[in-house]
């Protein structure tokens, strides 16, 4: 007699594979009806471990009901795609009758009305994309009949606005299916019992966790120059190793290239190309703003092994299973280890295969990141995500949408929400601020009807009955915000992809920029299309989106100072390379012991340089540079200019910094960090930004409709308005209160920040009086220079002053 799981089995049989323990355990688990979390490594077969489970329990029963009975999330279209393709193959073969759906951004709309006519058994989708399904006064009969929803990549999301959107969404799916099964799969993550936690939330104690026990073997070769500069910069973004990338890439059958920007995407395909020209057709190039097609044409071409080389940004970071592939590169910093293998992971996508990855620094010192990654997939540490707590502006985008859906009882809702993990502490006061927002617009606002969005009926019930708030409620549903996008046209006809305004406000017809690989003039812009030709100019501007600038994460921050500490004694064909650096850094100064501190003061013609280095991250020494400065400033009246980059900050200035009175003093202190972060850092500023987001997503200003959308500058003046008033009249009002403790906790990270000032407190401080600056000290300054400065000039100056540095050095 077979058994339920019999028939999964035989499946796994005929394709030549054999079911990993964790996969029959999951499979088990799901049988019995439980819901839990898998961890388990990139490549190793996590799809098929939960939806072997679903297919399962589907072959058992008699009848299958009607409509979506498993829903599957994914945070990338493109894993999305790739998930639907590979659950359609199972099921095709073990049922066939059965269909998998896919409702993405991407999805057409005509696709999207089949969907909603005739429901799939499975349905894949993203967050985004399940919230404005919620939004439809149909969606209750719609995902009546779920059993199980499965959250892919758990671990990306969790971090973000949108882990917060899914707590929601699962807590308002178990009211309309009460027997629903919850699963989340993980694969690169530190605190997995938090991460439980968090996507389960009262219930997490009657979850099972499963791991794979599988660990994925990766090979992590750095590729090291054959000459290394004694002062290091970050301007050439590691084009000088690109005859070592030609030839890696030659000598397997395909490669991903992954780049931490698009603007770095942009660049290196198109140098590739013109040292290969012969690649022409072999190679593509991958990143989100480009043609929807395009991107597709880029994933079916990797499946099938037609591409020799992809270059590429985060947008195929995520399980995505090119099989194929044998090589990856990563050029520059991947700022974290978890997003490092994760991109590792794109090679040997099977269970049991070996990943390779090759780290191409864009400067010196990322030479001693590539031992610290070494280091952490040798020891198995992985970040922590840090989750968001009372996100008002998540919460009242989905009352909104529950609203526009057909109404809900307040006091259903607020049970609801304190189910979740970040709102467990939500207070009757604020959940009474909450509603009063949605029906009077908030109390400073209460004289606008524009932000009386919804009502409450005779039945309690809070609803939107006006069809255009509720048509401009769906439009905006998400909490992602960026810049407006403007679509790239030729002139003659031909859709290449979307660009940033703020890019394109800064051009002027005829102006040469690089997009999806082409240099193009600029013809004009009308309404929201920039339209362009084809150029054959050398010479052009490269896009550099908003958002480039990442920083390190508080593991890979330690990681890289245990490294660092260990370079002075330790041997490898990286250190042997870095010899010319480390022997100029301790000519000028020293390389910090454990114990140590280090600063570094000198003289240049622009004014008294003082570095400091915590390595704690770029987000960590932005904060800190204003408070060192701020108390620094109270000793002697005296202004700053500041740089920072991941490694420590500089401080400038036209008068001698009293470093001296600086240690006497013991201003490097935690003592006192909050109230002079709060008096130093622009944190008003800060919060303005973010505030413009927070208003987005709450609804509080709109973006515009999909050929109308509100100019960037528009929408950050009514922000900022808004703010203004707040901040003014209504200080208790909780999304400018949310505005300011995101900007702290998120942006300024003010625990690492307490921490590092603690660390600091317990070394010896180092104080070097260099001549001239050290190879620590230069890729900080050569930061600075870029906040001010065009790529080509950026270079001349940099050039130039490294060989001013280099000859007064040797006189």
């Amino acid at each position: 007699m077979k058994t339920a799981l019999q028939p999964i089995e035989e499946w796994f049989e005929q394709r030549g594979w054999k079911p990993q323990k964790f996969q029959k355990d999951t499979w088990q688990a799901y049988m019995e009806g439980k819901s839990g979390m898998l961890n388990a490594a990139t490549g190793s077969g996590k799809t098929y471990a939960l939806w072997g489970g679903i297919m399962a329990e589907a072959l058992q029963k008699k009848a299958i009901k009607k409509g979506v009975n498993a829903l599957w999330i994914t945070p990338l279209r493109a894993l999305a795609v790739e998930i639907q393709k590979s659950t359609q193959t199972m099921a095709k073969e073990l049922i066939p009758e059965l269909k998998i759906g896919l409702r993405t951004g991407d999805t057409t709309t005509s696709v999207r009305n089949k969907l909603k006519q005739k429901p799939p058994f499975g349905l894949v989708t993203t967050p985004e994309s399940l919230h404005i399904q919620l939004s439809t006064k149909t969606h209750q009969a719609y995902f009546k009949n779920v059993q199980a929803v499965v959250v892919d990549e758990w671990h990306e999301l969790m971090g973000s606005k949108r882990g917060v959107q899914m707590e929601l969404a699962i807590a308002y799916l178990k009211t309309i299916c009460p027997k629903l099964k919850v699963w989340g799969i993980s694969a690169t993550i530190g605190n997995l019992d938090l991460a439980r936690a968090i996507l389960f939330g009262k219930t997490v104690k009657e979850t099972v966790l499963i791991r794979s026990g599988f660990q994925k073997k990766i090979v992590v070769h750095p590729l090291l120059p054959n000459k290394m500069d004694r002062l290091p910069w970050r301007g050439h973004i590691g084009l000088h190793l690109l005859p070592q990338v030609v030839e890696i890439v030659n000598a397997a059958q395909s490669t991903l290239l992954f780049t931490n920007t698009r603007a770095q995407c942009e660049i290196w395909f198109q140098k590739i190309l013109d040292q290969v020209p012969d690649w022409a057709g072999q190679m593509a190039m991958h990143h989100g703003s480009m043609d929807k097609k395009t991107r597709l044409w880029v994933e079916e071409a990797l499946r099938n092994n037609t591409l020799k080389l992809v270059v590429c940004t985060s947008s195929l970071d995520l399980g995505v299973d090119f099989s194929p592939v044998e090589n990856c590169i990563q050029v520059g910093s991947p700022k974290g280890v978890g997003r490092f293998l994760q991109r590792a992971g794109r090679s040997g996508h099977q269970p049991g295969a070996v990943s390779t990855i090759h780290f191409l620094p864009t400067h010196a010192m990322e030479l001693i990141e590539a031992m610290a990654l070494q280091n952490a997939i040798k020891n198995q540490i992985i970040e922590d995500r840090i989750p968001y707590l009372k996100s008002y502006d998540v919460a009242l985008q989905f009352l909104m949408t529950l609203a526009v859906a057909g109404g809900f009882s307040p006091k259903t809702v607020f049970n609801l929400l304190t189910e979740t993990f970040c709102f467990q502490n939500l207070s009757k006061a604020e959940w009474q601020w909450m509603i009063n927002f949605l029906i009077q617009g908030s109390q400073s606002l209460e004289a606008y009807d524009e932000y009386k969005k919804a009502s409450m009926d005779e039945t309690g019930k809070i609803i939107v009955d006006h069809k255009g708030v509720a048509m401009r409620h769906r439009m905006s549903i998400g909490t992602i915000v960026s810049d407006a996008d403007l679509k790239v046209k030729y002139f003659s006809g031909g859709y290449l992809g979307t660009i940033e305004e703020w890019f394109i406000s800064k051009l002027k017809p005829g102006d040469i920029f690089t997009f999806a690989g082409r240099n193009l003039e600029l013809v004009r812009v009308q309404k929201m299309e920039v339209l362009v030709r084809k150029s054959k100019s050398k010479t052009s501007k490269i896009p550099s989106w908003m958002g480039g600038r990442m920083s390190f994460s508080a593991h890979m921050s330690e990681l890289l100072r245990q490294t660092l500490y260990q370079v002075v004694h330790g041997q490898s064909p990286e250190i042997e390379t870095l010899k010319p650096v480390l022997e100029q850094q301790c000519m000028e100064s020293i390389i910090p012991e454990p114990k140590q501190f280090l600063i570094e003061t000198f003289k240049t013609r622009e004014g008294y340089h003082a570095v400091f280095y915590p390595f704690e991250g770029r987000a960590v020494h932005e904060a800190m540079a204003g408070i060192v400065a701020y108390r620094i400033s109270l000793r002697s009246p005296i202004s700053f200019s500041m740089a920072y980059n991941d490694y420590g900050f500089e401080l400038l200035s036209d008068q001698n910094i009293d470093i001296q009175g600086l240690i006497d003093n013991n201003l490097l202190t935690a003592e006192n960090t909050i109230e002079d972060l709060r008096t130093s850092v622009n944190i008003s500023e800060m919060a303005r930004r973010k505030f413009r987001d927070i208003a987005v997503i709450s609804g509080l200003v709109f973006q515009g409709y999909p050929n109308k959308p509100v100019k960037s500058k528009h929408l950050q003046s009514g922000a900022q308005l808004l703010y203004e008033v707040f901040k003014d009249y209504e200080p208790d009002n909780l999304l400018y209160q949310q505005a300011l403790s995101e900007s702290y906790d998120h942006e300024l990270e003010q625990g690492r920040l307490i921490q590092a000032f603690e660390r600091i407190e317990e070394q010896s401080i180092h104080w070097a009086a260099c001549k001239y600056p050290t190879p620590f000290a230069f890729p900080i300054m050569t930061d600075r220079l870029r906040e001010k400065l065009s790529s080509e000039s950026l270079e001349t100056r940099i050039r130039k002053m490294y060989l001013q540095i280099k000859k007064a050095a040797t006189a």
